[in-house]
């Protein structure tokens, strides 16, 4: 990308859409455009259309979604499903259609089976079946990546797809239902501490293995990979390292301050057992995390303290 270029960054009031604007800006990219959802609704074709017809952005970061933990996909499925899909094909074809040099489209590690070999690689994509407490999520951004190889097929596009481990820092959802595993952690650990409770439970009972990303670190790669890679297979964004929920758990409580006792319901779900990837292809070419996980959390929490509002999400 020319530090002139015309970028559309899709979904700039999000954790990753914000993440990708500082870093954009922090790196010298200062033609950005960006609409609200009021000013302009995703899943309204003819909308979209316009849009692009009248902006004719050069390069698109697709970073809107609609997204939350567990609870929030196991309950509203059918909401996942249309609203990502609408979004995402609408994007990506008016893209197509309005002659973008080059977009990006964000997607999620959920998107590989539920028993994937571990660490997952890019090419165990549609090798066996999903989780399916976010299988409705799941498909929807297997759509947008498929959708976005095969108009490179078909069309020559320069469409490409990212996929996130766990991501969280600025900007983050701390909805007490509709969060992921980490904000809910640091809220609710955050109250526990407030309030004086003697103890905080927690789902399951800890034993999934997790990976998390620093979202300015995702957005560094987003740019990177924007200014350095181009193929039909979507590119693995993580740290390549795990950890159980039990110890996430326990490093949240410990940078929140909260002292009391943790406790799991394992009535409630674990959702998928590992999901670590395999982060082998950035690292070829030549991209690495920098952010480790405490001091994120640390980072996030700070982020939290900063801006109350953001629980109320």
């Amino acid at each position: 990308m020319e530090k002139e270029s015309k970028i559309y960054v899709a979904g700039h009031r999000g954790m990753v859409g914000s993440a990708i604007i500082r870093e954009l800006r922090r790196q010298g990219y200062d033609n950005i455009i960006t609409r609200t959802h009021s000013e302009l609704d995703l899943t309204d074709q003819h909308a979209v259309n316009r849009f692009f017809a009248a902006e004719k952005p050069e390069y698109v970061f697709l970073a809107a979604a609609k997204v939350g933990g567990i609870e929030a996909n196991d309950k509203a499925p059918a909401d996942f499903m249309y609203l990502n899909m609408m979004l995402e094909m609408n994007v990506i074809h008016a893209a197509w259609r309005n002659g973008c040099r080059k977009l990006q489209f964000l997607g999620s590690s959920c998107i590989y089976p539920r028993l994937a070999p571990q660490p997952m690689p890019e090419s165990c994509l549609l090798t066996s079946s999903l989780e399916k407490t976010n299988e409705a999520y799941a498909l929807a951004k297997i759509s947008g990546l498929k959708y976005c190889e095969y108009l490179n097929r078909q069309y020559g596009t320069d469409f490409i797809s990212v996929m996130p481990t766990n991501l969280y820092g600025p900007n983050d959802n701390y909805h007490p239902t509709h969060s992921h595993v980490l904000p809910a952690l640091i809220r609710r650990f955050h109250e526990a501490k407030e309030s004086g409770a003697e103890s905080v439970t927690c789902w399951g009972d800890g034993s999934p293995l997790r990976e998390f990303l620093y979202v300015d670190d995702l957005a560094n790669l987003c740019v990177f990979l924007m200014n350095n890679y181009s193929g039909n297979e979507t590119v693995n964004a993580g740290t390549g390292k795990e950890l159980s929920i039990r110890e996430l758990t326990q490093t949240v409580a410990e940078v929140v301050g909260y002292k009391g006792r943790i406790e799991w319901d394992t009535t409630r779900p674990n959702g998928t057992p590992r999901k670590l990837l395999d982060v082998s292809k950035a690292t070829r070419l030549g991209w690495r995390y920098s952010t480790e996980l405490r001091e994120g959390i640390a980072l996030a929490y700070e982020d939290f303290l900063n801006n109350p509002m953001r629980a109320e999400r």
